[in-house]
């Protein structure tokens, strides 16, 4: 559907562009990440104007930005890093299922939702967006040793989360998970094998093609978990993670070129994702429910999420509290993982429209808090283990 002005179709996509690509890097002196901006143009152009509501080359684009943004995050995961910090990082994933559950079962009684719907919603609501957080840490004043951390705890979590993802969503026969399994199993798999084809086969007549390569796999691949019905980015992250394992054979696959190029991609179509995500809310999503609902989310799970960071950091790492509570509040967006939930609750599951636009407030306001809580130089805390600490969690000895 042509967008409704006008104007020739031609203009209103420059004109789109602009606003996208402009606006949100205006807005952002003040604080607001570009991503929210984003959303915001879209609630504005589809509940305000009807512009570009289903249009299909808005929708084409969201797509690439979607997988481009976890393909980069698969782009991102070095198990070499989580091995070396085992203990704490499954710590960490121990306690976020353990919250997870408690969430889950929170949410059945006090909703009334059956539990794969409440199991997605304490999804929405614990689980970082790996993608986004890793995106926006240089705008952040964090020092290395809170970047690694903040990299690994995320990367972690978002591992379970989409395991948690697919089992849910796949759950409801015995057959269709083992279907989805099989289909999963069978494209890790492939992926390999079809690197190392590209690798010998055609990597030496065609130089310089391994971007196009792996953004075609990963939209391929994403397109197949679409059709499973767990979302395309289940795909494209499997196929990052796929590349940086292969790198050792194709390390142009996975350099530091090569998460530069994709996260560049990516830069340019994922505001067309938020974009499209606002362009599918309406006026009857936030009414006074879902805003009472959408404070209930932010009251009871922005500490719940903080403090089990802190505190863990604080019995495991002999860490000052303030330190993880500045590393908890840097995982706090949960943008793109509670947007794509927020799609398939409505639209899969019929949730209340309260559900669905407490959820969406929820994760516009978590994500505007570490612009505004963490862009001042970071403290200095001196306690008496210090040195001892700061040895231990250093990126150096860290590997």
């Amino acid at each position: 559907m042509p967008p409704a002005t006008s104007l020739p179709r031609e203009l209103d996509y420059v004109l789109l562009l602009f606003a996208l690509f402009v606006v949100p890097r205006i807005l952002q002196r003040y604080r607001l990440p570009t991503a929210v901006t984003s959303v915001t143009l879209g609630m504005v152009a589809g509940i305000g104007l009807g512009l570009f509501e289903q249009d299909r080359t808005v929708a084409l684009l969201a797509t690439l930005g979607i997988v481009s943004l976890f393909l980069f995050a698969g782009l991102e995961v070095d198990f070499g890093e989580l091995r070396r910090e085992a203990p704490v990082l499954i710590q960490h994933i121990a306690l976020g299922v353990a919250a997870l559950l408690a969430v889950a079962i929170a949410v059945h009684w006090a909703l009334d939702l059956a539990w794969r719907p409440a199991m997605l919603v304490a999804l929405a609501l614990l689980t970082p967006s790996t993608g986004f957080i890793l995106d926006s840490l240089a705008s952040l004043h964090l020092t290395d040793v809170e970047r690694f951390w903040i990299k690994s705890k995320a990367v972690a979590r978002e591992l379970v989360a989409l395991a948690v993802l697919f089992m849910t969503l796949q759950s409801t026969t015995l057959r269709g998970l083992s279907s989805s399994t099989l289909v999963l199993a069978a494209m890790v798999v492939f992926l390999p094998i079809a690197f190392r084809v590209f690798a010998v086969r055609i990597v030496p007549y065609a130089p310089k093609s391994e971007f196009a390569f792996l953004l075609m796999v990963a939209v391929l691949c994403a397109f197949v978990t679409r059709r499973l019905g767990v979302y395309y980015l289940v795909g494209a992250f499997i196929v990052g993670i796929a590349a940086q394992r292969f790198r050792e054979r194709l390390p142009g696959l996975a350099s530091e070129q090569m998460l530069h190029a994709v996260e560049v991609f990516a830069s340019f179509f994922v505001p067309f994702y938020f974009f499209n995500a606002g362009l599918h809310l309406r006026r009857d999503d936030f009414g006074s429910d879902a805003l009472l609902m959408g404070g209930a989310f932010l009251i009871t799970a922005i500490p719940l999420r903080i403090a089990l960071v802190a505190v863990h950091r604080r019995v495991a790492l002999k860490e000052a509290f303030p330190k993880g509570v500045r590393i908890g509040v840097a995982m706090l967006p949960t943008l793109v993982f509670t947007l794509v939930i927020a799609e398939i609750l409505r639209d899969q599951f019929a949730v209340q429209r309260s559900v669905f636009g407490g959820l969406i407030i929820y994760t516009l306001a978590n994500t505007l808090i570490p612009g505004f809580t963490l862009r001042l130089p970071a403290p200095e805390f001196h306690i008496a283990h210090t040195s001892e600490s700061e040895a231990s969690q250093s990126p150096q000895s860290s590997g």
